[in-house]
């Protein structure tokens, strides 16, 4: 498995966040270094500069002596994904909202339908995927193209909500909606209108996320380490 045209750590970086974020790989789960080395063909090197960005973003606890494990979902880190994502995107649609032309709004608009066919053919992984591409564009209509990157860097655990959520949700009419409100919005260049409208959607994608851990929903036990005891991580 690689991809000649970035470093091997990029790669693996990529890989392993896209596995713990899409529940391939399941919080608790055992991440074993020996098993990527080999599967990427690398030294441990590559694969431990990737495990220490993961530890950055909170996605993999690093317990000394013991393992290396995907984190636990944990509400304080979900609400603190939450507020940092709503802060920057509500700034991110008020900035697009004044520089909106026909162009972006066909686009938007487009980028909706296909969220819509996702839907209903129950591509539920691939409506992620569109769903963040529709954030991503508002984002580069704003002009701060480093914004998304920053978002996309500290929503992690609001996604992994959202890939184990998405197959039960019942709401992705309600998100749809909240979208077409977001474009209505930034077709009328309304800032405060935009912003309102992004705070809505993404505060109803969260109280859903919150109702869930509150019932202990997203609670996974820690995978047994072969020949050897569980260790609790400190989350």
């Amino acid at each position: 498995m690689s991809d000649g045209a970035r470093p091997r750590s990029e790669q693996i970086y990529g890989w392993l966040r896209n596995s713990i974020l899409t529940g391939a790989i399941k919080p608790g789960e055992l991440i074993d270094e020996k098993s990527i080395t080999s599967m990427f063909e690398v030294s441990r090197t590559p694969v431990r500069e990737a495990v220490k960005r993961l530890k950055e973003e909170h996605l993999v606890d690093v317990i000394a002596q013991s393992a290396t494990r995907a984190s636990q979902l944990n509400a304080n880190a979900i609400r603190e994904a939450f507020l940092i994502r709503r802060a920057l995107e509500m700034e991110s649609a008020a900035q697009a909202a004044t520089a909106m032309s026909q162009q972006s709004a066909d686009a938007l608009a487009e980028i909706i339908e296909r969220h819509v066919r996702t839907i209903e053919k129950k591509q539920y992984a691939k409506a992620i995927e569109v769903d963040d591409e529709f954030h991503a564009f508002i984002a580069e209509i704003s002009g701060l193209r480093r914004l998304w990157r920053t978002i996309e860097i500290s929503k992690g655990q609001l996604d992994r909500c959202r890939h184990i959520m998405l197959p039960r949700f019942g709401e992705a009419d309600t998100t749809i909606e909240h979208h077409r409100r977001i474009l209505r919005a930034l077709n009328a260049g309304d800032t405060e209108q935009s912003r309102a409208a992004m705070k809505e959607h993404l505060d109803a994608a969260y109280r859903t996320s919150k109702t869930m851990l509150d019932a202990s929903e997203l609670s996974f036990p820690l995978e047994r380490k072969p020949g050897g005891r569980n260790r609790k991580s400190d989350n």
